[in-house]
């Protein structure tokens, strides 16, 4: 599940370290989620959620309780961190965050290893309980193109809305998008 919206999100900054608060659209976006969550019927989910606050509210107005962990958090955009696309372009034509080094924060390489030690974990549960991972944009897209075996490249092929839902699972021991940015 994606964060609902933030003030920095609706302008297109980039987010990553910043803790940036939901807005009221973002608080209702993570309400209306919860409802979402309940029709899943989930069973005793385990809830991991980033450490920035917005991903934790999120959670909590969906009615999870959730413990953060790190590698959850945002893709680290570094000196991009605030910026836009189109002012990141003014220096780098045709920059994309899936193409292009962020420098000083994280390359493509470093977020898939990233998303695939959380789908590791995740998966570790899944014989016993069904996971929920609450987190952003850019990361949770790697993770959605790493469960089907994309390389996070293809992270650039899901959109996902803010407070949006995508369900993850298998068909016949194969992963696959089972629903995708519900929201």
């Amino acid at each position: 599940m994606r964060h609902g919206s933030t003030e920095w999100a609706a302008r297109g900054r980039h987010t990553g370290r910043t803790d940036v608060a939901l807005t009221a659209e973002g608080e209702a976006q993570a309400r209306a989620a919860a409802g979402r969550l309940t029709g899943l019927g989930l069973h005793d989910p385990a809830v991991l959620c980033s450490p920035r606050r917005r991903s934790a509210r999120t959670a909590e107005l969906a009615g999870l309780d959730a413990r953060t962990w790190d590698a959850l958090a945002e893709w680290d955009y570094g000196d991009y961190e605030g910026l836009t696309t189109p002012q990141i372009r003014e220096l780098v034509p045709h920059w994309t965050v899936w193409t292009h080094p962020c420098p000083g924060g994280e390359d493509a390489d470093a977020v898939e290893s990233r998303a695939d030690l959380v789908l590791s974990v995740a998966e570790s549960h899944l014989p016993g309980r069904d996971v929920v991972l609450v987190g952003h944009g850019h990361f949770s897209r790697a993770l959605i193109a790493r469960w089907v075996g994309f390389p996070v490249l293809e992270g650039r092929r899901f959109a996902l809305s803010p407070g949006a839902v995508t369900v993850l699972g298998y068909e016949r021991g194969v992963r696959q998008i089972v629903a995708h940015n519900a929201s």
